[in-house]
């Protein structure tokens, strides 16, 4: 156990990758991939560190960081905001040189989540799996991971996702007036292309350049395409300037739709106050945006098809894998156009100049 970022914290290493959780919230971070030619470290710390702030926030915001399971994914009418596997302690259950195994049991959906974090050896990559047992009912879930491109020249991110039916930004005012927070994108409004989304004046922004919009924080979903033989996970995935792409492999069955959470210093609150910039939630869910379980109950996308709830039973454990990695790329790589599998134990990820890398990676790590 080593104290970062003011947080007790599981570590694991290989030669490729760095990783930390906090013992608290389970919150994945930091997190270096040892490239070649560079250090990738792309994953968000809050601005703050936990001593620093009012001790009667959630400890969600207490340990802000990284990627984090949410169950329920959103509020609750009986427990903390995206759940205990979001705010409480995980209990250690084994460690090897490549794997760590957290566990918790949820206050307040009973649940019984058991989190491994698994490296493979001449991987840059992460394999996420949470397993969740001893739960009954219709539940919404995701993962949060937050990048930091606070440090990225304005745009000279790329942002790419492989092919979505529809985009929608966030139903209703996302960033609260009332509280002085500001959102730029217009409400409820659909899209098909992430570079033509509809503004509160009228006007359309590209969403695939990050950072971008200073002093706003928006919320979209993307519903995801399903799977095909040739395709067989969805993916979303950011271009670095220093030289590197970032990207997440997922099946859609699992993980239904994307959200993009774009926090760009538009919340001026406690613990906020306007220092949360360039950080990029790229989350993958089950559930109707962030409006919480009640309302992800109400399956109010079912006639386009969309589910925002999955049935559990306490008898039938369910497997949450995910896919985290990142991959050096040279100069003009650009934004991401395809990520595909090159074999059983490859995947090619080519650019948008045309020019491609390939990367080992487990992918059928993802299939059910």
């Amino acid at each position: 156990m080593e104290t970062i970022h003011g947080a007790p914290s599981f570590t694991l290493r290989t030669a490729q990758v760095e990783l930390a959780i906090t013992q608290t919230a389970g919150h994945l971070g930091p997190v270096t991939f040892h490239l070649p030619g560079l250090q990738a470290s792309p994953y968000s710390l809050s601005p703050w560190q936990p001593h620093e702030i009012d001790q009667s926030l959630p400890n969600l915001l207490t340990y802000l960081r990284g990627d984090f399971m949410c169950l329920p994914f959103g509020g609750q009418e009986k427990g903390p905001p995206h759940g205990d596997t979001a705010n409480a302690k995980w209990d250690f259950q084994n460690q090897t040189n490549h794997s760590l195994v957290l566990r918790q049991k949820g206050t307040d959906t009973g649940a019984t989540v058991t989190k491994t974090m698994s490296l493979v050896d001449g991987h840059h990559a992460i394999y996420a799996e949470h397993v969740i047992a001893q739960l009954e009912g219709r539940w919404n879930y995701g993962n949060h991971p937050i990048l930091n491109l606070s440090s990225v020249p304005a745009g000279t991110a790329r942002i790419a996702t492989s092919p979505f039916r529809y985009g929608s930004v966030y139903h209703a005012e996302f960033s609260n007036p009332a509280a002085g927070e500001l959102g730029i994108l217009k409400p409820n409004s659909r899209f098909t292309d992430l570079r033509s989304v509809t503004c509160k004046d009228g006007s359309t922004t590209d969403l695939t350049r990050y950072p971008a919009r200073a002093g706003n924080d928006d919320l979209i979903m993307l519903v995801n395409a399903p799977a095909t033989e040739a395709q067989p996970f969805a993916w979303t995935a950011v271009t670095f300037p220093e030289g590197y792409v970032w990207y997440q492999l997922k099946n859609v069955a699992d993980f239904p739709s994307t959200l993009f959470w774009l926090s760009n210093g538009g919340r001026p609150g406690h613990p906020w106050e306007k220092r949360h910039l360039g950080r990029l939630g790229l989350e993958e869910v089950c559930s109707h945006f962030c409006d919480g379980v009640d309302i992800a109950r109400e399956d109010r996308l079912a006639t386009d098809g969309v589910p925002t709830s999955r049935e559990f039973r306490k008898d039938q454990p369910v497997r949450l894998p995910l896919i985290q990695a990142a991959a050096a790329v040279g100069p003009g790589f650009g934004q991401v156009q395809s990520i595909t599998p090159a074999g059983p134990e490859s995947v090619r990820i080519l650019g948008e100049n045309g020019q491609a890398v390939t990367v080992p990676l487990n992918w059928h790590y993802l299939k059910r």
